[in-house]
């Protein structure tokens, strides 16, 4: 097929995949998504993972196709072929005001590391019931994807401890603009593109840091150019690589701004949009 507009013949390729509502549909990958991945792969392209869900979250339904690496917790990680990168936690103080804040509204958050989720042992009920009704949403009716959150779950027993990329709010019961700012000015705030029933819910993480961070490590590791890269999203944790690839694709249904950053859209995973965009991109 001949490359579309926007792409080069020829030229080897660094693909950046978002999980949730990208490559996966409530978990679950569309068989044709891992075809296109796989295919992509063959013909000499680097396809990698870029999502705001830690490794602990990614499971081998979700890495199956296999991957030249990935970006994780929105930018803070960064592994290439088995090589970390970057692996960038909050630092103790930082992660001790915002953890004392969250307990202070009794808010239902997971501390994701790249090692396992942690959560408080009282909001371990609540968690389950947030996290297995959003996923029965999908189009099986069932809990399928919730699996790669409750099986990493791991009861925090010394919050000193645990050290942490970014953290998942699923319920709390003041908006997480209000939270983050009492916090300080160090925590930045972006929906959660898991808990989205209408909760006051997002992720928190370090001001500064962005998934678009992790593809920049990327392509410099790799000896690639920015020009070369493709990043496709659908979240608000999209932005940022979204406007620094050099094709940027939004997923149809994304939010305004996303698509006004993008330079072309594809359709949503139930329909395997993957499948055409990288069609349309020369990749397979």
């Amino acid at each position: 097929m001949t490359p579309q507009p926007g792409t080069t013949a020829g030229t080897t390729r660094a693909v950046f995949l978002d999980v949730d509502g990208t490559y996966a549909d409530y978990g679950v990958v569309p068989a044709g998504h891992v075809r296109a991945v796989r295919a992509a792969r063959e013909a000499g392209h680097k396809v990698l993972l870029c999502t705001g869900r830690p490794v602990s979250m990614l499971p081998p339904t979700i890495l199956g196709a296999g991957f030249d690496g990935l970006v994780a917790s929105a930018g803070a990680y960064v592994e290439v072929g088995g090589e970390v990168l970057l692996d960038r936690r909050f630092p103790t103080d930082l992660a001790a005001s915002t953890v004392a804040a969250l307990d202070e509204h009794d808010a239902v958050y997971v501390l994701e590391s790249q090692e396992s989720l942690h959560v408080p042992p009282a909001a371990v009920a609540r968690l389950r019931t947030i996290i297995e009704a959003h996923f029965r949403r999908g189009p099986d009716g069932r809990a399928t994807g919730s699996s790669a959150i409750l099986d990493s779950m791991r009861p925090i027993t010394n919050p000193k401890a645990v050290s942490f990329a970014k953290i998942s709010v699923f319920d709390a019961p003041i908006p997480m603009e209000l939270l983050a700012r009492q916090i300080g000015e160090a925590i930045a705030v972006v929906e959660n593109s898991i808990a989205d029933e209408g909760r006051h819910a997002g992720e928190l993480y370090q001001r500064g840091i962005s998934k678009a961070d992790g593809v920049a490590a990327v392509i410099a590791h790799l000896g690639m150019e920015r020009e070369d890269t493709i990043a496709i999203g659908d979240g608000q944790n999209d932005l940022e690589m979204i406007a620094y690839a050099g094709v940027g694709i939004a997923i149809e249904g994304s939010s305004p701004e996303l698509l006004a950053l993008a330079d072309r859209t594809a359709a949503p995973p139930h329909r395997e949009g993957l499948v055409a965009a990288f069609a349309e991109l020369g990749l397979c």
